[in-house]
């Protein structure tokens, strides 16, 4: 791809790093900001670097947020003893969608893949078995993908969780087996979690 500007050139290599964006999808993007007025730019790079500046993990669920606890967390509405445990900070926001959930929530920050490299040391594992032992929660809801390595997740941390007096439950499967939860409606996914059932009986399946 022949660019001839130099400047284009640095933008379109920045933006073709982002998932999913190639260079032709890139330098598009490129060009529909160049036709942007300057205080329009002015603003979106001052949201890029404002982003990145405040933008922080919280400290007790892994959620993204911008104080030490997310607004799940230190809302006082929220019912404390349930903790729906999920992959990816997009799966919360696919659980918040349905309106269903009432309880908080406790990230991972990915599932164990081997293939990946990814281990249960990689993983936001060890606080939430600490919020467990600490009998400050009643119910875990495993909320995570179904697939193989969401499967293998879920054993793990069921095993890890079963020393402690709390019940575990999985979200039904109206979640196709293979499918995320990012991309699941909002109606199947609701019912999944008010649907949910004892992780041990869906081991039984």
């Amino acid at each position: 791809m022949n660019i001839p500007s130099k400047y284009i050139e640095q933008a379109v290599d920045q933006v073709s790093t982002l998932p999913g964006i190639g260079r032709k999808t890139a330098l598009r993007l490129v060009l529909a900001l160049l036709k942007r007025k300057p205080e329009d730019i002015e603003r979106f790079a001052a949201s890029l670097t404002d982003l990145h500046a405040h933008t922080r993990w919280c400290k007790q669920c892994n959620n993204l947020s911008d104080a030490d606890l997310c607004t799940i967390c230190s809302s006082p509405y929220r019912d404390p003893k349930t903790v729906c445990v999920v992959g990816d900070i997009r799966d919360v926001l696919a659980i918040e969608a349905t309106g269903q959930f009432q309880g908080k929530y406790h990230v991972l920050g990915g599932i164990i893949s081997p293939m990946d490299g990814v281990g249960p040391a990689d993983l936001f594992i060890e606080p939430l078995i600490a919020r467990a032992a600490s009998g400050e929660i009643t119910e875990v809801i495993l909320a995570l993908n179904a697939t193989m390595e969401g499967e293998t997740t879920s054993f793990y941390l069921f095993r890890k969780l079963s020393a402690h007096a709390l019940k575990i439950s999985s979200i039904a499967r109206g979640v196709a087996v293979g499918g995320e939860l990012e991309y699941t409606d909002e109606i199947t996914l609701g019912r999944s979690i008010m649907q949910r059932t004892p992780y041990e009986v869906s081991l039984k399946r």
